[in-house]
């Protein structure tokens, strides 16, 4: 999340303060093109990063997240909290308005985390963020009281993706169904156009009482491709791209009009590979679970070996043309002392890897190449998935068939629709690797 929330923040930073032009008669429009679409304008709902981009935009939160990593107040001028760590009170700002003109007060604040709360269809508002929250309610000094089940050392994070919503519009819908595609917030944008997969429109709020942008209009347009993405900004359709395939950096360079930046992120990116390590016995099946794992994947030996057979150098050189650094754990060095520099990676060791399995006693009992599990009921024939819309994973896959075929493992690559691969995860657990 916190990968999410930098690149938000610095696209906030970027439309904050973009040139308007030189003339002032003709609307700044600033024209992003990206190949994705928001999954839904739900806040509750939402997973995809292109719904958190239009929630930061249009709505606004308790705190902000800085380029830097750290957290400042954003719709409340103080936070206190209670020697104990369990009360924290919030005194919400003066004089905030919803775009269509009611006032934004403690009361829609509450609201809005009590419905967070209490609302278990909420996949990650409130199944991770509201975790700690036991009561929360509004005073007549316009404050907001937040009572959590035990002290927690992280409340900025936990709520810097809770966006407040007008009570007044929220409490007549249905909560899980609701669409939100007139997105009635108190953010710098308001949402004035959306058709899924094709584009969002947005207009400056100039009365914002922190960020009030110096842009008239944002339009997100979505492409099939990061090959289309690249052509648009080349052609001038677009001011700028979030994605692009490493292979057109050069050309890019190259454009007169366009400027590459070319450098660390504030936030690496990291490519993770999925082992479904979910024992049947402890499937979640009233939720949807299938839990239909290869059974060698739960055993450390197997994935120490194929983390001794990835040549992640290789990865880099092939796939990034060199443009990245070998991860090591879900938190990236980026993020500065929250990044445990002391871990050591595994060394690139086809033979090791070789004795691992050997030792193990997976071997190839039947002669064809591909090891066998101890009792011989199943060879190590893995399903690898990705989503379909990865650049990057069709030949990462290619390339850890080769590696991992040199230790007896053998793949089942495929590529899968994004939405149909998030489901196929959780909760049915229904894979075996996923990139």
């Amino acid at each position: 999340m916190k990968q999410k929330a930098i690149y938000i923040a610095l696209l906030i930073a970027m439309l904050a303060t973009a040139c308007t032009g030189s003339g002032g008669t003709q609307p700044a429009i600033v024209r992003i093109g990206w190949s994705g679409s928001p999954d839904t304008l739900n806040p509750g709902n939402a997973i995809l990063a292109t719904s958190y981009t239009i929630f930061e935009l249009v709505y606004d939160s308790m705190y902000d997240l800085n380029l830097d990593g750290t957290f400042q107040l954003s719709i409340a001028e103080s936070a206190s909290v209670s020697e104990d760590g369990v009360t924290w009170t919030f005194k919400i700002r003066d004089g905030l308005k919803w775009h269509d003109g009611q006032p934004l007060t403690a009361e829609d604040v509450a609201w809005t985390y009590n419905l967070y709360k209490d609302t278990p269809e909420y996949p990650y508002l409130n199944g991770y963020y509201t975790t700690y929250f036991d009561t929360i309610s509004a005073t007549e000094n316009n404050e907001v009281v937040l009572t959590l089940t035990e002290a927690i050392p992280n409340i900025e994070s936990q709520l810097v993706f809770l966006y407040i919503l007008p009570k007044h519009v929220w409490e007549n819908v249905d909560k899980i169904e609701y669409e939100n595609t007139e997105m009635v917030g108190s953010g710098p944008f308001k949402m004035a156009e959306y058709v899924q997969n094709e584009f969002v429109r947005l207009i400056a709020n100039k009365d914002h009482f922190a960020t009030p942008p110096k842009i008239d209009e944002v339009i997100f347009q979505t492409f099939d491709s990061q090959d289309a993405l690249v052509q648009a900004i080349k052609s001038g359709n677009v001011d700028m791209i979030t994605e692009m395939p490493n292979t057109a950096a050069q050309s890019l360079k190259e454009e007169e009009n366009i400027d590459l930046v070319v450098g660390a992120p504030f936030s690496p990116g990291v490519t993770d590979i999925i082992f479904n390590q979910i024992n049947p016995e402890n499937c979640p099946t009233e939720e949807g679970g299938l839990c239909t794992g290869h059974p060698a994947l739960r055993d450390r030996n197997v994935r120490l070996a194929m983390a001794h057979a990835t040549d992640k150098q290789k990865l880099l050189d092939l796939i990034l043309l060199g443009l990245g650094t070998p991860g090591l754990t879900l938190i990236p060095d980026g993020l500065g002392v929250w990044y445990n520099a002391s871990i050591s990676d595994y060394e690139f060791d086809p033979a090791k890897a070789n004795q691992i399995l050997d030792y193990a006693g997976y071997l190839d009992a039947d002669g064809d190449g591909i090891r066998d599990m101890p009792d011989g009921s199943r060879s190590l024939t893995f399903r690898l998935n990705w989503p379909s819309d990865s650049t990057d994973a069709p030949r990462m896959a290619e390339l850890l068939a080769e590696m991992w075929s040199a230790i007896g493992i053998s793949l089942e690559p495929g590529a899968v629709d994004p939405d149909a691969l998030t489901a196929q995860c959780c909760p049915a657990f229904d894979f075996d690797i996923m990139i």
